[in-house]
């Protein structure tokens, strides 16, 4: 989760040697710093049943899941960010022998909120498109059941939209799939009918 209120400038090695000082995370974009805020419980909720799901079906695999804290590096727009969840399925490669910042993810899963959806739907998805290894790209709502998965097709990204908790998003690139049941276990909405959902799964 990312907050685009605090900004500052530094190069791209400067902002690496910061963030490995650093003791809150911050995003980079072209030389522009981009400040993160804490989570919420619903958001922390989410980004643990998504993530717990996905190891549960692909570390026997030897696919590697990392959530939160992995940074993503994209040479060709200089940005570094930090998504919810990352995926390889790949022998993960790094920036350099610090092994902290992931060049080749394949899937990636950021969960929204009021204030980073515009973000990450707009300025952050674009940086990520540059990315040669990344195939699929899920945005997931913390505030409605609704997912939206962006699968690469050649030079275009086709969107596919889940809006119910019966809905099974397919991950296709890594062979693996969640049930938005999963995704949102736990998670309380204000509906009646919701809320009796995600509690008794």
């Amino acid at each position: 989760m990312s907050s685009i209120a605090a900004r500052t400038y530094l190069t791209p090695e400067e902002y690496i040697v910061a963030e490995r000082k650093a003791t809150l995370k911050s995003e980079y974009l072209s030389g522009e710093i981009v400040a993160m805020s804490g989570a919420s419980d619903t958001h922390n909720l989410i980004t643990m049943n998504t993530a717990t799901a996905l190891y549960n079906q692909l570390a026997d695999r030897g696919c590697r899941v990392y959530a939160s804290d992995m940074r993503v590096g994209i040479s060709t727009g200089i940005s570094y960010f930090y998504p919810d969840i990352a995926v390889t399925c790949d022998k993960p490669r790094f920036e350099d022998d610090v092994f902290d910042t992931l060049i080749n993810p394949q899937v990636i899963i950021q969960v929204l909120s009021d204030s980073t959806a515009g973000y990450d739907r707009g300025e952050k998805f674009i940086r990520y498109r540059q990315l040669e290894s990344l195939q699929e790209y899920i945005l997931i709502s913390q505030d409605q059941v609704q997912v939206d998965h962006y699968l690469r097709q050649d030079k275009q990204w086709v969107l596919s939209e889940f809006s119910t908790l019966e809905g099974v998003l397919p991950l296709v690139s890594i062979g693996a799939e969640l049930s938005l049941r999963q995704i949102y276990r736990f998670v309380e909405f204000e509906t009646d009918d919701t809320l009796q959902a995600t509690r008794s799964i």
